[in-house]
């Protein structure tokens, strides 16, 4: 039951980091630590958390939350992450596996706290519940700060999906870990790099669908997710982007209506590239579409198309995959 609402968690949009339940530090200048400025003050979900001092024994849970620590360099500030949906991509390795795996799915409380953490980060809300690390309230009692990724609070406080929101997200987690230098970095080189994608343009009169899971009906990626984001920045058409929301279930009718020139299939531990395709081809309506007839197959990380640090790596990975077909 996780798994399948990770994808819409992360996906879900309401203006949250430009308008309302996430905001920038309300003092700190972020700096390399030294002078950062601590304590700040970081809100998210409508929770506002107090950062005392530079965390030296951080968790993060969720693949999403790890990663966005990784590529600020901060592993040496990590006392533990959680909760992988695929692997850590090769540039961050070496990095990941410096830190300890506290658990495969969500820690509960008493493996949480038995790592003395003094913060601790996650992609979504779910990893606050009781069953798993116990409330933010009660952590606050322990003197432990949390934050919640704006992608991933509960409905109708989660952050409209766009590439602000995500950087929103790397400033406000930069600054926790005193080096907002850094998510500056990675604001510039990520625009450039959709502005390549852009000129490129390489799913140009293209049409999509983005299968992400199902078999009695499809997973597809929607008009308002992570998928879209990509898809926009290559220059591509969503088959489903008027559908509401990152992610909706569409009828197979309505894929075979749609006959989409090539088909984006995430690629996770719960529903393989490699098993959707075999899918596809073994179904007699579905092994009718152009797509499949032609192999027009592009395989993404399911950590790739959701809205966070790694989703311009997912974009520049299906733009690669399209101009090689």
């Amino acid at each position: 039951m996780v798994v399948r609402t990770l994808p819409t968690l992360a996906a879900a949009a309401a203006a949250l980091l430009l308008g309302g339940c996430a905001g920038a530090p309300t003092s700190g200048d972020g700096g390399d630590g030294s002078d950062a400025g601590f304590p700040i003050e970081l809100t998210s979900c409508g929770t506002t958390s107090e950062v005392a001092d530079r965390p030296e024994s951080a968790i993060t849970m969720n693949q999403g939350a790890t990663e966005v620590a990784l590529a600020l360099g901060v592993e040496d500030q990590l006392a533990g992450t959680a909760y992988l949906d695929d692997e850590i991509p090769e540039k961050w390795h070496e990095a990941y596996e410096s830190v300890p795996v506290i658990a495969d799915a969500y820690p509960d409380s008493e493996t949480v706290l038995a790592e003395r953490p003094d913060f601790i980060y996650a992609s979504y809300a779910s990893a606050f519940d009781a069953e798993a690390a116990g409330s933010r309230e009660e952590l606050a009692e322990s003197d432990i700060a949390t934050y919640v990724s704006p992608l991933g609070c509960p409905s109708g406080e989660k952050a409209e999906v766009s590439w602000d929101s995500v950087w929103g997200e790397v400033d406000d987690v930069a600054a926790a870990f005193g080096v907002s230098e850094r998510a500056e970095e990675i604001r510039e080189e990520q625009q450039s790099t959709l502005d390549d994608l852009g000129a490129d343009a390489a799913g140009d009169g293209l049409r999509i669908f983005w299968f992400d899971s199902g078999t009695d009906t499809a997973f597809a990626g929607a008009g308002d997710g992570g998928p879209q984001l990509i898809l926009d920045a290559i220059g591509a058409e969503n088959v489903f982007g008027d559908q509401e929301g990152g992610w909706a279930d569409v009828s197979w009718e309505q894929v075979v209506a749609e006959d989409p020139d090539v088909i984006v299939l995430a690629d996770a531990g719960w529903s393989t590239a490699d098993d959707k395709i075999e899918f596809l081809r073994n179904d007699p309506a579905l092994s009718q579409l152009r797509a499949v007839q032609e192999e027009r197959f592009v395989t993404v990380p399911f950590s790739a198309s959701t809205p966070g640090v790694r989703l311009v790596d997912g974009a520049s990975s299906v733009a690669q995959q399209l101009t090689a077909q």
